[in-house]
């Protein structure tokens, strides 16, 4: 079943990128006018992180975070044969930051939102940085499509760990000088077992593991913003959180990453993946106080 897969897709991956366009477009009409895929949650969040805006501005960011969403699709198909010459073409970064904090000697954790298109930044960011670049992932319950991921992902020697084999592994990960890059919005699998914060004006749990990882091994911290240019076209931004994350305590460099985050959402709300259900859960008060 995976060779099948596999080629199917390989095939697909060969169609001129104007091409997928044109067909991304009228799947984004099918998902939103026919299919409305998860079209309540969507508008549920963009009515929570912006009430302050009218329907018709939040139809408007829903329409082309749809369009963002749908291109990511199509777009992270042609990864499977895309060459290194196209992926310059379209995608561009800021590395000086990271590869100068690495030329001192120090380990980095970069923590970043679901913004599109992740894909790009992945391949950019291993082809470009001048230590190993390792990116936990959540897998796939679909083996196949898993194993697929996992091969365009790191051929260009990024290290792709699972989060449910993260923790085996780390200690490995932590014997060399490593980038690690972290979705740090997951949803947590147990929400009292979470930092519970106020996020586009709802409490929300984030995850534990990136900031007390970078508090235990000292690491520089910062963020990374992916930016959109034109259709096809992201450029990606670094900013720095902590040089040293071991002068903060977890819950402050969660503060501080939320705080980024929510900036760079603001700047350009269409990019950020509104079909995740950030407020999957209610804040209790046995989950313990809302870190401020």
């Amino acid at each position: 079943m995976y060779y099948l897969i596999y080629s199917v897709l390989w095939l697909l991956s060969l169609i001129p990128v104007k091409v997928l366009y044109l067909f991304s477009d009228f799947t984004y009409l099918m998902m939103y006018s026919v299919f409305k895929y998860r079209k309540e949650v969507v508008f549920k969040n963009l009515l929570q992180a912006f009430p302050e805006k009218t329907d018709a501005e939040r139809i408007v960011i829903a329409k082309q975070f749809y369009r963002n969403f749908i291109d990511t699709i199509f777009e992270t198909i042609k990864f499977i044969t895309i060459s290194k010459k196209q992926i310059n073409q379209h995608g561009t970064g800021d590395y000086d930051l990271i590869n100068n904090l690495a030329a001192k000697g120090k380990n980095i954790h970069i923590m970043v939102g679901h913004q599109f298109n992740w894909e790009y930044a992945n391949l950019l960011y291993s082809m470009n940085l001048n230590t190993p670049f390792i990116a936990v992932y959540m897998p796939f319950k679909n083996k196949n499509i898993d194993k697929i991921f996992y091969k365009f992902r790191s051929q260009y020697g990024a290290s792709f760990i699972s989060a449910p084999d993260f923790k085996n592994k780390k200690h490995d990960v932590f014997l060399k000088q490593y980038t690690l890059a972290l979705a740090a919005d997951q949803n947590p699998g147990d929400p009292s077992n979470a930092y519970w914060i106020n996020f586009l004006g709802k409490p929300a749990p984030f995850i534990t593991g990136p900031a007390k990882g970078a508090v235990k091994n000292n690491t520089a911290v910062m963020i990374v913003g992916f930016g959109k240019t034109k259709r096809g076209h992201y450029h990606f931004t670094p900013t720095l959180i902590t040089e040293n994350g071991s002068l903060f305590t977890p819950e402050q460099l969660t503060v501080m990453y939320k705080n980024e985050l929510e900036k760079i959402i603001r700047k350009d709300p269409a990019n950020y993946l509104w079909s995740h259900r950030r407020w999957k859960y209610d804040w209790k008060p046995e989950y313990g106080e809302i870190i401020k």
